[in-house]
């Protein structure tokens, strides 16, 4: 890229730095971004230039792989049930070793090799993640019962990026593993977010499962439920779109499903004429 080119990039991009300067903005960072080294870096890179423009980025974080790959190495299996972990006192126990002091503390190092720019949480820290059990079966698996922004709404005041990890507690201080979809969104809503979007491993909603090509770049909530009886909507995307749905009918501006196995996918949705992914409006 040559000098000219390289100012007609910084010059398309302004409007959107300018429009997004001071704004909320809740990243949910999974998938292949979080497991292949090249993409955390860039994604790490990505939040630090959103940060540095004076966007506000939250990043809420999950970690099923690197739990299941510890499980394994300590000898233990996995069950699961209606695809949620089931989680007991020891799985539990592997849960918050591998999202708090793993891989919570590689993402909050990634980010500070650019900076002293990030502080890593617990959704029990400062009681952020209020949780209930959701099912006697699942053992240690939770609900959001309610946010308790306070510490995060400290952090972004004194310009830090605050990193949290999807493990939440009930009153009497018992811990559960919490699904990252459902945290990222209670935490958008709670700070009334201007965007929360969601790193996945497809290129968003697809009008054609089966093509690539056939991106549906926008989607309102009133076109959802016309989508869901078609097929359009279906599998694993339902949960996903319906959790997009409650955050902006609670609030939150707009919602992204963007692919997180592009390279720079944040900035090319967020500082781009055409953007990459979904995204799902009031």
């Amino acid at each position: 890229m040559n000098a000219a080119e390289s100012v007609d990039v910084l010059l398309q991009a302004l409007p959107y730095i300018q429009r997004f300067h001071g704004r909320v903005m809740v990243i949910k960072f999974g998938g292949n971004a979080m497991t292949s080294p090249e993409l955390f870096d860039r994604f790490a890179e990505d939040i630090v230039l959103m940060h540095s423009v004076g966007i506000r980025p939250v990043i809420v974080h999950g970690g099923g792989p690197q739990i299941g790959e510890w499980l394994r190495r300590l000898g233990k299996s996995s069950e699961f049930v209606d695809g949620q972990r089931v989680t007991d006192s020891e799985t539990l126990e592997v849960v918050q070793m591998v999202l708090i002091g793993k891989v919570n503390s590689d993402i909050v190092s990634a980010l500070n090799v650019h900076g002293p720019v990030a502080v890593g949480l617990s959704g029990q820290d400062a009681g952020l993640i209020e949780a209930e059990a959701r099912h006697p079966d699942l053992g240690f698996v939770g609900d959001v019962t309610g946010i308790n922004p306070t510490i995060i709404e400290r952090l972004l005041a004194m310009d830090l990026i605050p990193v949290v990890s999807t493990v939440g507690s009930d009153s009497d201080g018992q811990a559960y593993n919490i699904n990252a979809d459902a945290v990222a969104s209670a935490i958008a809503e709670a700070l009334g977010a201007d965007k929360l979007i969601f790193l996945t491993d497809v290129p968003g909603l697809l009008a054609d499962v089966s093509d690539t090509d056939s991106l549906i770049t926008e989607v309102s909530v009133a076109q959802v439920p016309g989508l869901v009886d078609d097929g359009t909507i279906s599998g694993g995307m339902v949960p996903k779109i319906a959790g997009c749905v409650e955050a902006i009918d609670n609030g939150v501006a707009g919602v992204h499903l963007i692919d997180g196995r592009v390279p720079h996918v944040l900035l090319l949705e967020l500082f781009t004429d055409r953007g990459v992914g979904t995204m799902v409006t009031p």
